[in-house]
């Protein structure tokens, strides 16, 4: 007679579709590290935002299908580390960092370091902080400076020797923006299902077309513009700005949010937690 209380074997197996996009963001930033060490930047600038991309559709793509998982949650960070963290970096000292010595390969590692932290510190506030908020410049963003910063001064020619000073600053900075506690806008409230007026669809189109016209101007100058507005947002939510807001651990949460109304508080309680899946590494 068959053991009725004899527990049934899990499947353990993996969801093909959004790993997929994954692995594709995967390879994206690993081409973009083979492609600067041979001196083919704009190509690894366009592989960086062709990860961000895949980044930006596995997580969606697990959500619509009901295919989230935690291993795929895992190796979205494990692969956010190559494409965001390793790529951009190797790629600035690759372009521009290389003459400087150690201040070159220093500040490549500080921007490494603060992916690095950046990621480990939204894996541990999955479900407990306000999806509609980042705290501190996500990873994607960040890279995308970078690359755009590259793509950029390569399409215009400009010396890397010429900027070797100024690009190691702007690449100290995105590294420590990852680690700040600036709150930056995450645009998760989106309903991407929802139905729009048709006049939106005419502004994307639009927008679509002013990028294709000069896509390396216009993504580095719209991603600076974005770094740039995390301490904007923060310095005009607070009553008064103290060390806490801008890095190190703020646990005083009602001063991060004492300009702004209970429901729009930075982080949320224990009772308001999501579940921790792939739908939600978007970082």
């Amino acid at each position: 007679m068959q053991n009725i209380d004899k527990p049934t074997v899990k499947n353990r197996g993996i969801y093909l579709l959004p790993n997929l996009f994954t692995t594709a963001g995967l390879f994206s930033g690993f081409y973009a590290v083979i492609a600067s060490m041979n001196g083919q930047f704009e190509s690894a600038a366009i592989a960086v935002f062709v990860a961000m991309l895949c980044d930006g559709l596995d997580g969606r793509v697990a959500r619509l299908t009901n295919t989230q998982s935690e291993f795929g949650a895992e190796y979205d960070s494990m692969a956010d580390m190559v494409s965001f963290g390793m790529a951009p970096a190797l790629i600035a000292y690759n372009w521009a960092l290389t003459d400087l010595g150690k201040i070159g390969w220093l500040a490549a590692f500080i921007y490494c370091a603060g992916a690095a932290l950046r990621l480990a510190r939204f894996n541990t506030q999955v479900g407990v902080a306000d999806k509609r908020w980042f705290q501190g410049l996500a990873s994607p963003a960040a890279a995308a400076v970078i690359a755009g910063s590259v793509w950029l001064g390569n399409q215009y020619h400009i010396e890397a020797d010429s900027v070797s000073y100024l690009f190691a600053v702007v690449t100290i900075c995105t590294g420590l923006l990852m680690v700040s506690n600036f709150r930056y806008h995450s645009f998760k409230e989106v309903d991407w299902r929802g139905k729009v007026n048709f006049i939106v669809i005419l502004l994307v189109v639009g927008v679509f077309v002013v990028i294709s016209v000069e896509p390396a101007l216009i993504l580095c100058l719209g991603f600076y513009l974005y770094a740039l507005s995390g301490p904007v947002i923060t310095v005009r939510s607070v009553r008064k700005l103290k060390v806490s807001h801008v890095v190190g651990d703020d646990e005083d949460e009602h001063e991060m949010g004492s300009a702004l109304t209970p429901s729009e508080s930075p982080i949320k309680s224990q009772a308001e937690k999501g579940y921790a899946d792939n739908s939600v590494k978007d970082d």
